[in-house]
């Protein structure tokens, strides 16, 4: 409830001009130390309030400040409130900017829409990325986002499925998809696709660029996206999934990335592929699922599954757990 509470400090500054702690207080229903914690939090916020010492001080807005909106509809007013998502904007380091924007919007909207769109932010809330999706770490994010905002060219360290590459890009902007960061540049004069997740290292130059005038980020990513699934090369996951796996399937890869092979076989088993991106997801994947599934293709899976636990097994044989001794031996 406290922005609505912020929002009417807003308000009764703007309709009276200059108020005491103890005014706003009162009409309020709360301590003088929550309107001062308040007041910090606006003025943190960029909203232009301070507070007047002495016997005809007070609390007020800077002379000429308001926040205004005209011509927002109810509909246009929840649209605006629904479509926050605070997780992408911590993420970039927006968060505080986003809280900010939307107290001055809810501040400046009609009472009757700015109770309409309170009322969405307490019984909405959107959460994109999907069920048991470990999120990518993206310690490189907030960098890349100052780079893009002041388009100065990049140096970054980035890991292919082969090898590790040092590229020098210009950044054009930063896409969120299903959870996942990726970055949109120009390298050597082509349009490249960057996940953000597999930047191992980030320098900004002190070199500007020109963006492309003719170039529209949106535009640029739904045919790109288009072309991506239409041609590039996959790493398509074969399972056998034991009877009553599949639920255990669905949940690991995403239900929107396995498709079954037909109906389900007389015993209950079922055959699906699901298709990756990378060559060590597809390997990562198949180790976890190797209580409820087995690997049908591709045989160089299978290869490194075998590899993999043949590593451990000998680790285990090169050190042999230790038995405990008895308390006071030793």
């Amino acid at each position: 409830m406290r922005a609505s509470r912020l929002v009417s400090i807003l308000l009764l500054l703007q309709t009276r001009g200059q108020m005491t702690a103890r005014e706003l207080s009162r009409e309020l229903e709360v301590s003088d130390r929550t309107i001062y914690r308040d007041v910090d939090a606006l003025s943190a916020s960029g909203v232009p309030i301070y507070a007047e010492r002495g016997p005809h001080g007070g609390i007020r807005l800077v002379e000429g400040y308001r926040t205004r909106l005209t011509g927002l509809t109810a509909d246009e007013a929840e649209a605006l409130f629904l479509s926050g998502v605070p997780g992408p904007a911590a993420e970039l380091g927006l968060g505080t900017v986003v809280a900010a924007a939307r107290l001055k919007v809810l501040a400046a909207l009609p009472p009757e829409l700015r109770t309409r769109a309170s009322r969405i932010t307490e019984r909405f809330h959107i959460d994109a990325p999907g069920w048991f999706q470990s999120p990518d770490v993206v310690p490189h994010l907030s960098a890349l986002a100052s780079a893009v905002w002041t388009t100065r060219v990049i140096r970054i360290t980035y890991r292919r499925p082969d090898r590790i590459v040092d590229r020098e890009v210009e950044p054009l902007g930063l896409v969120l998809k299903g959870g996942i960061w990726y970055l949109v540049g120009r390298c050597a004069g082509q349009f490249r696709t960057y996940r953000v997740s597999r930047t191992l290292g980030v320098e900004t130059t002190e070199h500007t660029f020109e963006r492309p005038p003719e170039f529209d980020l949106a535009r640029h990513w739904t045919s790109s996206i288009a072309a991506y699934e239409r041609d590039f090369d996959r790493v398509d996951l074969v399972l056998r999934v034991a009877p009553g796996g599949l639920d255990e399937v669905l949940r690991v890869l995403g239900r929107e990335r396995v498709r079954p092979l037909g109906p389900a076989e007389p015993d209950g088993s079922h055959v699906v592929r699901a298709s990756f991106e990378w060559d060590d997801e597809v390997v990562t994947a198949a180790i976890r699922l190797t209580h409820v599934a087995e690997v049908v293709e591709p045989v160089a899976v299978r290869e490194a599954m075998v590899a993999f636990a043949r590593t451990i097994l000998a680790r285990r044989v090169e050190t042999p757990d230790v038995q405990p001794q008895p308390a006071g031996v030793g």
